[in-house]
């Protein structure tokens, strides 16, 4: 019977080779396999877990049926997203969950529901508190988090110790602890870092310690301003825009950018931008590009950390009397979008429902088309006389960079099919904005446009089309410093009027705001020009950080401690935070000081 001793531990047997069938598949499926200890750390743990759930299970075969399909989501999910993106599943994800479910096609989305109502199916026929030993199961399983709850940063410094935390490479983390443990450590340190908002001291000392730092924005760009009369400023972010010809190996057919968009880049000497994320998640692009903070966090800063209305771009040109626009062909609640744009100023989203759907690549409104429907609504403002701030996000560029077969332009002799797609739609997409360009220009001669890249594409498991070429490596941990930056470098272009595309050089994406200011003449002060540093460009990433200097050397900081400009670096960063924490989620004391630029006195 099930109910003896005997039939229990048979169970767990039976789960054991599940366990094992199932480890087996998802690493010979996806190239992710656990560490050798971890296997047995993970084994174990499993049937720790298991067995109160035995106890309150209906039958083996009910039991199983839950396991099994626990198993494959738990290793699985983990997995396909270290493929995808170099990382396992975190608990931020959580709060996006509901926006990457919004961006799935049908088919994925009926497959993800599908899956959770089995899983929830499973569970409610499998539990039942009427078995024997029930009582104490429950009681088992609702203690289990409690030391997380209650002392988090003991539980996550424990952990640490133990099986170790490198937080630029969340992939050897995963594969090192194994799905349970990495879990828990990072629901833990989630909780941990849940801390009330600075007091005033605290942003005062960071205050301080960002103004010693400080240097004005170039003075040579205010030699560009139009004299006298506010000028109109747009602002593009493309989806997934990023040079195919970096990879050498890919045995491309032609330029995969527009001779046009190529000549213009050439003229701005190839600047860069260095974006927070690899693969996904654009929101934090956005926020950087219009809020002038970095991200440093993996998580959705528009979903986790936006709880204020802000002073960002939108607010600020609107405050000087600017029309502040976002237009985004998509659903308008993606990434928190519609809170989000609030928050930070704009005074009009034009999202989903607000665009015609003429031309489509699969499901996502063509550049081309997005472009002339935001001429035609930006026509009526230029002719009134007012100045706008338009920023433009754009939804095409999203895998699996659908394409109908006559603009597959770009051929390649690439291993993976991904990369010749992918040329064809950078192809169009710089092909695109060329004319979305010269009709601006042509309209408005004086207009500032700045464009840029929000992330590198997704180009094949494991950075598969970036391996063959040397660009990346299969895992973070083989990264060389040239590929920590080379992860986040997109194309950047400031365009200033008659005058042309700047040579920028490389900067963080967060210093563009306080740029697209300067050349707009907009000198209402803000808090994010206290983050104008004295010399190069600091881009954090998660657990780790590099600086480009400006004769294009590199210092990688993996460690603040690696040496004392790291430990300096860190510091500023720091206080970057608190700064942070304080303005978007916090009192925001930061905004009491004198003109809004930051606390005064000390």
């Amino acid at each position: 019977m099930f109910v003896t001793i005997r039939g229990r531990v048979e169970t767990l047997l039976y789960l054991t080779g599940l366990y094992v069938l199932i480890v087996a598949i998802v690493e010979q499926a996806t190239g992710v396999a656990l560490w050798t200890q971890a296997l047995g750390v993970d084994l174990l743990l499993t049937l720790g877990l298991a067995i109160p759930l035995l106890w309150l299970s209906r039958s083996r075969r009910h039991f199983l049926l839950l396991m099994t399909l626990g198993l494959a989501l738990l290793h699985g999910g983990n997995a396909v997203k270290i493929r995808i993106l170099g990382g396992p599943l975190m608990p931020d994800d959580l709060f996006a969950a509901r926006s990457l479910f919004l961006i799935m096609t049908d088919g994925q989305r009926v497959m993800a529901l599908g899956g959770a109502l089995v899983l929830a199916l499973a569970l409610g026929r499998t539990i039942s508190l009427k078995a024997r030993g029930a009582g104490i199961a429950l009681l088992l399983l609702l203690a289990l988090p409690v030391p997380g709850i209650v002392a988090p940063s003991a539980v996550v410094a424990l952990l640490d110790d133990h099986f170790g935390n490198v937080v630029w490479n969340q992939r050897t983390n995963y594969e090192s602890r194994g799905p349970l443990v990495h879990l828990v450590q990072e629901l833990a340190r989630h909780g941990s870092r849940q801390k009330p908002p600075p007091d005033d001291t605290g942003v005062r000392n960071a205050v301080a310690a960002l103004r010693s730092d400080v240097q004005p924005a170039q003075a040579s760009a205010l030699d560009s301003m139009a004299a006298g009369k506010p000028r109109s400023v747009v602002l593009v972010v493309l989806e997934s825009f990023w040079d195919p010809s970096a990879l050498s190996a890919a045995g491309l057919s032609d330029d995969p950018l527009d001779p046009r968009f190529r000549a213009l880049w050439r003229q701005a000497g190839d600047s860069r931008a260095l974006v927070p994320v690899f693969g996904g998640y654009t929101a934090n692009s956005e926020f950087e590009v219009l809020c002038g903070f970095p991200v440093a966090e993996d998580t959705v800063f528009f979903e986790t950390r936006l709880h204020n209305d802000v002073p960002c771009l939108p607010r600020l040109f609107s405050d000087a009397g600017y029309a502040a626009t976002a237009s985004h062909p998509n659903v308008p609640v993606f990434w928190n979008r519609v809170n989000a744009y609030r928050r930070i100023g704009f005074d009009v989203y034009r999202s989903l429902a607000d665009f015609t759907l003429d031309e489509m690549h699969g499901e996502y409104l063509s550049d081309a088309s997005l472009y002339r429907q935001v001429l035609e609504t930006l026509k009526p403002v230029q002719e009134s006389g007012t100045p706008s701030f338009t920023y433009i996000l754009t939804f095409f560029g999203h895998l699996d960079y659908p394409l109908d077969d006559a603009l597959v332009r770009v051929r390649a002799t690439s291993a993976d099919p991904l990369v010749e797609r992918y040329a064809s739609t950078v192809l169009e997409k710089s092909r695109s904005f060329m004319d979305f360009l010269e009709e601006l220009q042509a309209r408005d001669p004086e207009a500032l446009v700045v464009a840029v890249g929000d992330h590198l594409p997704f180009l094949g498991p494991n950075f598969g089309g970036y391996r063959e070429s040397g660009v990346l490596a299969a895992d973070r941990a083989d990264f060389d410093d040239r590929m920590f930056r080379d992860l986040v470098a997109t194309p950047l272009l400031i365009i200033d009027g008659p005058r042309g595309a700047l040579p920028v050089g490389t900067l963080a994406l967060y210093q563009v705001p306080g740029l697209i200011r300067t050349l707009a003449g907009l000198t209402t002060s803000a808090p994010m020009d206290l983050l104008h540093r004295a010399e190069g460009s600091l881009r954090p990433l998660p657990g780790m950080h590099f600086v480009q200097h400006q004769d294009d050397s590199l210092t990688v900081c993996r460690s603040a401690l690696v040496s004392d400009r790291c430990a300096e670096d860190q510091a500023w960063l720091d206080a970057v935070g608190t700064l942070s924490r304080d303005l978007f989620s916090g009192h925001g004391y930061v905004l009491s000081g004198e003109g809004g630029q930051g606390i005064s006195g000390g």
